[in-house]
């Protein structure tokens, strides 16, 4: 069963269209990554899901819950961190995630260990008896993670869950989401590519309001694979690289430098033919292979080719 699904889930506001005819799922137990640029629609589509606002039309289900007013079923299996998670400064983290607890009713034992618990596992146990106030981002962030967690989500959404943090900062959040998908679903909205590459187990890119594509990060990175091999060998190759330029379904074939080692590069005008016809090459070249790749792409590059695809239709 999908942790979230969505049909032809739309927010329009007068206009504009945030958010238009969403179809999607996305299954249990993974790092989700809903990805785009800035104003494409994605905190508005967290929004929906969670029930805090209502679509102009479409439907969608969270942890096995239809999202509709005033279902607490669906409250009690869910957890949201926003962009810039509130608090009252004057409590201190363990009266904060108390409070929480309170909020949804569970019994005081829980939420006393409960407490503990998510204090240990946001590294925050030392600091829980302090004022929210002296916290650094870093610590709120976690510390807004914790009260996410505190009823046992099926499905945790976080919103630009590393938003103006310091480095430190978001190696300590991102590494907290990656152990999260071993109890719950976990949608996380964000610009930012480098951590949905880091995290994310599959992603959604959505711009302008519209959803662009799913899929998982290898995949993505396989279809827009770019056409340049690269190979390295314990021999001298000029003689395999006179080889590589008679080849008609290959290009630009050069001996370059990386890091003191000399390594062939060359590019394909048929990535799949060369695929299966470039380590037949190889083989019959003599050489001692000692490395072989395609290059893949970073996601950003895959992000910008697809929005640019988007421009020109």
């Amino acid at each position: 069963m999908a942790a979230i699904r969505t049909e032809g889930l739309s927010k329009h506001y007068k206009d504009v269209k945030a958010l238009d005819d969403l179809n999607m799922e996305v299954p249990e137990n993974v790092v989700f990554g809903f990805l785009g640029p800035n104003g494409a629609g994605k905190t508005t589509a967290v929004k929906l899901l969670t029930g805090f606002a209502h679509p102009t039309s479409g439907r969608a289900w969270v942890a096995g819950q239809k999202v509709s007013d005033n279902n607490l079923k669906l409250q009690s299996s869910i957890g949201l961190m926003p962009d810039v998670p509130a608090f009252y400064n004057w409590m201190s983290g363990h009266e904060f995630l108390h409070l929480a607890g309170k909020l949804h009713h569970l019994p005081e034992k829980e939420i006393i260990s409960r407490t503990e618990e998510l204090l240990a596992m946001v590294n925050l146990a030392k600091d829980g008896r302090r004022r929210i106030g002296g916290y650094s981002r870093g610590m709120r962030q976690r510390l807004g993670i914790a009260q996410a967690l505190i009823n046992r989500p099926r499905v945790l959404f976080l919103d630009e869950p590393t938003s103006a943090l310091d480095p430190v900062g978001k190696r300590e959040v991102l590494e907290l989401i990656k152990q999260l998908k071993q109890t719950s679903t976990v949608f996380m909205s964000t610009h930012n590519l480098s951590e949905v590459e880091r995290v994310c187990d599959s992603v959604g890119i959505i711009n302008r309001g519209k959803l662009v594509t799913v899929s998982s990060v290898e995949s993505l990175q396989k279809k827009y694979a770019r056409s340049l091999f690269e190979m390295q060998f314990m021999e001298d190759a000029s003689g395999f690289i006179e080889t590589l330029k008679q080849t008609p379904w290959l290009t630009g074939p050069e001996m370059v430098i990386e890091n003191g080692v000399p390594m062939v590069q060359v590019r394909a005008t048929d990535v799949d033919y060369a695929r299966k016809e470039l380590p037949r090459l190889i083989g019959e070249s003599g050489l001692t292979l000692t490395r072989y790749e395609l290059v893949l792409p970073s996601l950003e590059d895959v992000f910008v080719e697809i929005l640019n695809q988007e421009k020109s239709q």
